[in-house]
């Protein structure tokens, strides 16, 4: 075993495609870390590609950090930020080099070299000096094995908990669903709003509640700066599942002079809905949080609240009543958006306010019950997925034995 230039135990393959192959690949049919695919092969790419053949090894030259590589099954053509690596069979085995590329000692510098701001890429100037473990071809076979076995395992742990994840988002969503549409339990046996409203309830558009609706201006960007004295909230504040806002440092921005930012400043109750990414995820502005500025991306809600208790309100925006309205109200191509009059037109079944109270506390018990479980599941994955790394970076370093006889 030795220490190598990356660029001795593989070829850079360049050569374009001389005729449009019937597998073509791009960067984001390729899973973050797990070196599977995570898109149908038969979707359709433009321009030209790097023709590639089974055994190469495609790495995701743009964003290296996000870890896209792939050792290619089959023939085919690679569109876009690829590198296309191709083994030389007497030092390097395809598996081998499939799992070197995703480990740490091979990252890092691959990160360290990048070039670009906005878009940064791995340069193959930097990459072919980096230093590699070249073990003997049969120990490369063995530790090929062993992380076959062991991250097969892993991810099969990180699948059951992603798949927990989605059963308790669908236990949330149906005890918003139930409560928000049917009421406390008094209304437990009644028809959904939709077909007919419970006694005492009142179905009409969200402007009927509301006392102000606004979004940022699209001139805030100009104003952003680390130093800046105002908070900023964007869309990526939000949570799909969860009614508080992120607890991240908040970008900062210095005040615009004149009214522009003033009418999107946000009070503790009001509420932010996405209307852009994520349509309709949504958020109620906390004392932390009050007197914050909010971007473009972002509607700004303040509810009339003697007659509306805003969580009963964020909770309705995210019953699927809510966002079956956003699905069909948006507009626009490759980029789905949702107008102000959208959010106002927004379907609303309200209760009394005492009741829209005594439904809030429930709901506030059950989703924290669930969010905690989900929170628990996601740590988990997000271990097994270090441990992962760890594996891999380890074996790829003879730190591991694996059991092979010199």
């Amino acid at each position: 075993m030795s220490m190598v230039a990356f660029g001795r135990t593989v070829g850079l393959v360049t050569a374009r495609s001389t005729t449009r192959r019937q597998f073509r690949i791009g960067l984001e049919a390729i899973e973050k870390g797990t070196g599977r695919l995570s898109l149908d092969p038969d979707v359709q790419y433009d321009g030209d590609g790097v023709s590639f053949r089974r055994g190469d090894v495609l790495f995701g030259k743009l964003r290296p950090n996000l870890r896209k590589a792939w050792l290619a099954d089959t023939d085919g053509d690679a569109v876009g930020d690829f590198h296309v690596y191709r083994p030389n069979q007497r030092l390097m085995t395809s598996r081998y080099l499939a799992y070197l590329v995703l480990s740490q000692p091979f990252l890092e510098p691959v990160m360290a070299s990048v070039h670009g701001a906005k878009m940064p890429r791995a340069d193959w100037g930097a990459v072919r000096n980096i230093k590699v473990w070249v073990p003997k071809l049969s120990e490369q076979r063995a530790i090929a094995d062993y992380l076959d076995r062991e991250t097969t395992q892993i991810d099969a742990f990180i699948a059951k908990n992603e798949e927990l994840i989605a059963l308790l988002a669908e236990r949330r969503t149906a005890a918003i669903d139930r409560a928000v549409a049917w009421g406390s339990g008094a209304h437990a046996g009644t028809e959904g709003w939709r077909g007919g409203v419970p006694a005492g309830w009142s179905l009409s558009p969200l402007r009927r509640w509301v006392r102000f609706i606004t979004s940022g201006s699209r001139g805030w960007g100009q104003f952003y700066s680390d130093q800046g004295s105002e908070i900023f909230l964007r869309i990526g504040d939000l949570q799909r599942d969860r009614l508080e806002l992120r607890a991240v440092e908040r970008q900062r921005v210095d005040l615009p002079e004149g009214e522009e930012g003033v009418r999107a400043q946000a009070r503790e109750g009001d509420l932010l809905i996405s209307i852009t990414a994520d349509l309709g995820s949504v958020a109620v502005i906390g004392a932390s949080d009050a007197g914050a500025y909010v971007s473009q991306h972002v509607a700004l809600v303040r509810l009339d609240r003697e007659r509306l208790n805003p969580r009963f309100g964020a909770y309705a925006v995210s019953s699927s009543a809510g966002k079956t309205h956003f699905e069909k109200a948006a507009y626009g191509g490759t980029k789905i958006q949702l107008s102000l009059p959208g959010v106002r037109e927004m379907p609303i079944a309200v209760p009394p306010l005492e009741e829209q109270k005594r439904i809030v506390e429930r709901l506030d018990s059950v989703t924290e019950v669930v969010d905690g479980a989900v929170a628990t599941a996601r740590k988990a994955i997000e271990l097994a997925r270090e441990r992962r790394v760890a594996l891999i970076s380890a074996a790829v370093t003879g730190k591991i034995d694996v059991g092979v006889v010199s």
